[in-house]
């Protein structure tokens, strides 16, 4: 299952939760994309990310033009 994704709940208070519609509007995406893809770039960015993952972001910026990451 490459892409399978699991479901949680998930509590937040109204004003963390508008906040948090906006910036996904600004940014063109979904509010459940925008968790994920706050998440992944946290993850990241502490090197939390399995290798596999790593390798597949890095393919990902290339293909858009930005550096890969240097692990």
């Amino acid at each position: 299952m490459k892409n399978s994704k699991k479901s949680f709940v998930l509590r937040i208070d109204d004003h963390t939760f508008t906040a948090l519609e906006k910036w996904a509007s600004d940014d063109f995406r979904s509010v459940n994309g925008q968790l994920e893809w706050i998440i992944s770039a946290a993850l990241a960015s502490k090197g939390r990310l399995p290798r596999k993952h790593k390798q597949e972001e890095n393919a990902s910026k290339e293909a858009k033009g930005s550096p890969p990451d240097n692990q």
